[in-house]
């Protein structure tokens, strides 16, 4: 993950273009053509050995001999020519060059980064179309047209999108900060421009066109970063794949690549849409609809002078599933006082079509004062009783007062333009049907949903730590006996591990006599399931007997078993069968939680409704580990069966902690136990005494491929392994990692700090952090950033936060920028220059370069411990208050 020379590939001094050329419908000259014709302010120059002038400007013949390094160099010359010009410019000092060259190959390309690599030269392309910055007047592209300025980034995947996109966007007046094709991402790529995004001043949302991912890690940290700050709106293309290749579990066979896609779009924070007029629409609905907090949380309120338009926005709410807001009483009153007898008296608001301007003025402003009314949907039909834009010069200034609730769906065309663009001058998103307004109100209420999952805090599990030596036992059994399926005994030993509840289960030769035996032992009622390492799914080949209430049930039902499978599969190994009591509980739901390994985001996590109809049903959502109650929540309530689980007639609710904590149990197996490819329990049942998990298949990964294991998750998990016991004045002490749930105690050890110490760490007065500052401090990124935490633990086995030291990284790795802080009373016994070295020694093995810090220059105790560290005062700091510490940790490269 990179940053570095982008802002010389965005915002370039000077350009070379490298092939420019006046020959007609070639790529040399339109890039020429486009470059000339722009506002671009730096010099452009021409680079060809066959010309002597362009357009009266001299040409030169080689890049060593132009007059100075060009910031920006745009190839447009054969492939065999690529490599060697990007040495040259390298070696000049170019530092970001676009190739718009296609037909490289692998060898070529890899030529190329090579070539590059040396100089930090950022290459953008091959086969690309180019990029457009409209603030700089900059076109280096073969686009048949410029962009209007303005403060959206695109981002595409397709050059022939950037085009159709330029001509969209030109015709509904829509402006960019940048659009860039990215071509085949030899180097660039989505998770380098989001992160350089994100800290752009010129771009407020960015809009991506992805057709697929190389580096799942990278671009969900650097998307979870981007989500934070701005807008990130997603299209993908390949939504109807070419379906799942067979599987050995339902979780394989159900979690199919797009819908993996979808889970990774809602836990980084962003919103995916359908098509490319969706990405707009949603654009320009997040830019405008700046709700406060809860406004759609109160529902739609629709506001409409004719029924017809009420009622289409109505039913297209009810089939998205948002909610329209009843009218209190309250409300209905100071309606009822101004609007005509027979206005509709419920939402939607029907004003009746003869209304005059004040009727408009006074409904908006009963509606938008109502402290119980949330979002208004403004759907107005044009008439010839009063003037459309006489109504919206009348409202303009109400709207105006509050934009980020309104939504404006002007119905018609030249009768209602000029309202239109009054209300669009007052800052109101226009729609041009009541069903795309509502589809965007939905796009607000996912996006809104998504964002709050970053911000919600979780409660601890009640998993304790897994039995790793009884996992990895059973998982060694299967493997010597050269299976990659353990068999049903073996998964469950697994399960238990992870202190999943399981049915106790025995396996017995595959006879009738072995069975019954069994079946004695345990006692009745029994059921009874092949085991065999050729059959994964057992009911489908017979293989599953349930309640069997006597030895004769038992013996029967073997020698029928066998038979059965015999004759569905009759060259599968039957190892015998598996005997186990039969669970009685009447209310519980039947389950499917599950894993697999996704090609792109690597393991993925399953829940659904459970059942042999699973695949039928396809009732499931997908999550991507690691897994906390708020995330694993958030899973159940994205299926239908979450609403029987909330509990009906005379069915309680099931626990859904009991059911969270398994998720997060198959979360950290599948951080624990690399070899893991697929699992299944199915089904898991759950009511409201907990859960049981009635079977489980486990299968692994053949040997030299990869499977689960928290190396490949595309989030990094939790390091537990950086947790220690130090000894710290005589008392033992926990050195930890911080997590999400540690937000309370990290609240408690803020508000313990004396008013100086905190305005000495924050660079000003601090009464209080709010919610989303303790949710950064606490959902921390390890990919990238790093806060340890120092706890006491208490006697009743409570915990103390005592103090903190963190540091993020940049993309780049280069510098960490760190920040420590102890609890007052704690101050000068040496906590601070513990955790310091903890974090020193943390990031010096991730090979970043430099730890640097900022300290206001009268807070001399943290001086004088940062040069016992070896840190270095400089005057890089932003402020003459402020001081800048660099420590030396790694040498470049």
């Amino acid at each position: 993950m990179s940053v570095r020379h982008l802002d010389r590939l965005l915002a370039p001094a000077s350009v070379a273009v490298i092939g420019a050329s006046d020959r007609p419908a070639s790529v040399g000259a339109t890039v020429w053509r486009n470059l000339r014709a722009g506002r671009f302010a730096g010099p452009i120059w021409p680079v060809n050995p066959s010309h002597a002038t362009l357009d009266g400007q001299p040409v030169f013949a080689r890049p060593a001999d132009l007059p100075q390094a060009p910031d920006l160099a745009v190839i447009c010359t054969p492939p065999a020519t690529v490599p060697g010009l990007i040495g040259e410019l390298g070696r000049l000092g170019t530092r970001a060059a676009i190739v718009m060259t296609a037909g490289l190959g692998p060898e070529r390309k890899q030529a190329c980064l090579e070539a590059a690599r040396p100089h930090v030269l950022r290459l953008l392309g091959p086969n690309c179309l180019g990029l457009i910055s409209p603030h700089l007047g900059l076109n280096a592209s073969f686009a048949h047209t410029d962009a209007l300025p303005g403060d959206v980034a695109f981002v595409s995947q397709s050059g022939a999108l950037v085009t159709a996109v330029l001509d969209w966007a030109k015709s509904r007046r829509i402006g960019f900060s940048h659009m860039v094709s990215l071509g085949e991402r030899s180097d660039v790529d989505f998770g380098d421009l989001l992160d350089h995004l994100a800290s752009d001043p010129h771009t407020r949302s960015i809009l991506l066109y992805i057709e697929s991912i190389e580096a799942p890690r990278k671009f969900m940290s650097a998307a979870r970063a981007a989500a934070r700050n701005k807008p990130v709106i997603v299209v993908k293309a390949g939504r109807a794949g070419g379906g799942v290749a067979a599987a050995a579990s339902h979780t394989g066979a159900l979690a199919g690549s797009d819908v993996v896609f979808d889970a990774a779009i809602r836990r980084a924070g962003m919103l995916r849409v359908d098509t490319l007029q969706e990405l707009f629409i949603a654009a320009e609905t997040l830019a405008r609809f700046r709700t406060a907090d809860g406004v759609l949380d109160r529902g739609l309120t629709i506001m409409t002078n004719g029924g017809g338009a009420g009622v289409m926005a109505a039913d297209a709410a009810a089939l998205a599933g948002l909610p329209l807001r009843t009218l209190g009483d309250a409300l209905r009153a100071t309606l009822d006082a101004g609007l005509p007898a027979t206005w509709s008296h419920g939402n939607p608001v029907d004003i009746i079509g003869d209304a005059p301007v004040q009727r408009y003025t006074d409904t908006l402003r009963a509606l938008l004062a109502d402290p119980d009314t949330g979002a208004i949907l403004f759907a107005h039909a044009p008439t010839a009783i009063v003037r459309s834009d006489d109504i919206a010069r009348a409202c303009a200034p109400i709207v105006r007062e509050a934009a980020g609730r309104v939504m404006g769906c002007w119905l018609g065309d030249a009768a209602v333009a000029d309202a239109r663009r009054i209300f669009e001058g007052a800052g109101v998103a226009d729609y041009a049907t009541p069903e795309e307004a509502v589809r965007a109100y939905g796009m607000l209420v996912t996006y809104r949903r998504n964002q709050a999952l970053l911000l919600e805090t979780p409660t601890a599990s009640e998993n304790g730590p897994p039995d790793l030596a009884a996992a990895r036992a059973a998982i060694a059994s299967a493997r010597e006996a050269g299976r990659t399926m353990l068999d049903e005994v073996e998964a469950k030993a697994v399960l238990r591990a992870y202190g999943i509840p399981t049915v106790p289960t025995v396996a017995v030769a595959p006879t009738p006599d072995a069975a019954a035996a069994a079946a004695r032992e345990g006692g009745y009622p029994v059921a009874l399931k092949i085991l065999s390492p050729d059959i994964s799914h057992k009911s489908d080949v017979g293989g599953v007997a349930l309640d069997l209430r006597d030895e004769a049930a038992v013996r029967e039902a073997a020698r029928r078993m066998l038979e059965r499978v015999h004759t569905a599969q009759p060259d599968a190994r039957l190892t015998g069968f598996t005997v186990q009591a039969m669970a009685q509980r009447p209310q519980a739901v039947e389950l499917i939680v599950g894993a697999s390994i996704d090609a792109t985001f690597g393991p993925v996590l399953l829940f659904g409704q459970g059942g042999t109809a699973v695949e039928v049903l396809a009732d499931r959502a997908i999550g991507l580990p690691p897994l906390n109650r708020v995330l694993a929540r958030e899973l159940i309530a994205r299926t239908r069966v979450a609403r029987l689980l909330a509990g009906y007639r005379d069915h309680p609710p099931a626990r859904l902690d009991a059911i969270a904590d398994v998720l997060i149990a198959l979360s950290q197996m599948l951080a624990d136990l690399p070899e893991l490819a697929e699992l299944d329990i199915n089904p898991l049942w759950a009511d409201s005494t907990g859960v049981l998990a009635l079977d489980a298949r486990l299968r692994l990964a053949p040997a030299g491929v990869a499977g689960a294991g928290a190396a490949n998750f595309a989030i990094a998990p939790y390091p537990a392994e950086l947790v220690k016991m130090v000894d710290w004045q005589g008392e033992p002490i926990r050195v930890r990692p911080i997590r999400p749930e540690d937000e309370p105690q990290h609240r408690a050890f803020l508000a313990q700090l004396e008013p100086e110490d905190l305005r000495l760490r924050f660079f000003s007065p601090l009464r209080e952090l709010p919610p989303s500052e303790l949710a950064r401090l606490t959902q921390i990124d390890y990919a990238r950033e790093m806060a340890f935490i120092a706890e006491r633990v208490l006697p009743d086995g409570r915990t103390q936060t005592l103090g903190v030291a963190r540091a993020v990284a940049d993309p780049d790795n280069v510098d960490a920028e760190f920040a420590v802080i102890v609890r007052s009373d704690l101050k000068g016994r040496g906590l601070g220059w513990l955790l310091m070295t903890t974090l020193i020694d943390h990031f010096t093995r991730r090979g970043t370069q430099r730890l640097v810090g900022y300290m206001l220059r009268e807070n001399t105790l943290m001086r004088e411990m940062a040069q016992s560290l070896g840190f270095s005062a400089d005057e890089h700091a932003p402020d003459p208050t402020s001081l800048r510490l660099v420590k030396r940790l790694n040498a470049p490269g």
